[in-house]
């Protein structure tokens, strides 16, 4: 399993090696419009070749919603497309957070055939700066395949603490982060 992901991963590093070459020499507003485009294209691919791992890895979400706050609020740190929308719980209210607008339009797609979700918010920020997500208003938090590409993953780990409700013994934190070593 984990050479297939080497290669993913080397194939990705070497498909998207012209869109941050064009994104170097200035042509940044095309990479962006581009590559929300390819991650929509490769996450169906990449889902089926992980999915027991993303199955079981979300498994248990549904535990750490607040029993006085309804059902789970989560919280997605560089959602992209929503490649993840299919491995959460029913009822399940997402946020969403990119730094690239251009995600959005792929989002409601994800959306519309993840029925059983309701998506609250799309904020365009980085992971670093969630200020329009309010202190302790979450319970979970997931960042997959994200932290390579922030500037501080520390700033974006304490963003995520702030963002989660106070620690309970019968509701504890929980943050989820997911990468793939090459």
């Amino acid at each position: 399993m984990s050479i297939c992901m080497g290669i993913c991963t080397l194939l990705f590093k070497t498909l998207c090696l012209p869109l941050q070459l064009m994104e170097l020499v200035g042509l940044c507003g095309f990479y962006k419009r581009v590559f929300p485009f390819l991650m929509f294209k490769i996450s169906a691919n990449y889902n089926k070749k992980m999915h027991e791992k993303k199955k079981e890895l979300f498994g248990n979400l549904s535990e750490f919603a607040s029993s006085d706050a309804g059902p789970l609020r989560l919280l997605e740190i560089g959602c992209g497309t929503g490649a993840n929308f299919q491995f959460y719980p029913r009822g399940c209210r997402v946020i969403c957070t990119d730094p690239n607008p251009h995600f959005e339009r792929f989002l409601h797609k994800s959306m519309a055939s993840n029925s059983h979700l309701r998506m609250e918010q799309f904020v365009v920020a980085a992971g670093e700066d969630l200020r329009s997500v309010g202190s302790g208003s979450v319970d979970a938090v997931v960042c997959t395949l994200v932290l390579c590409s922030v500037r501080s993953t520390h700033r974006v780990i304490q963003e995520a603490y702030r963002v989660l409700r106070p620690v309970s013994h019968s509701n504890p934190h929980c943050i989820l982060c997911f990468q793939l070593s090459a």
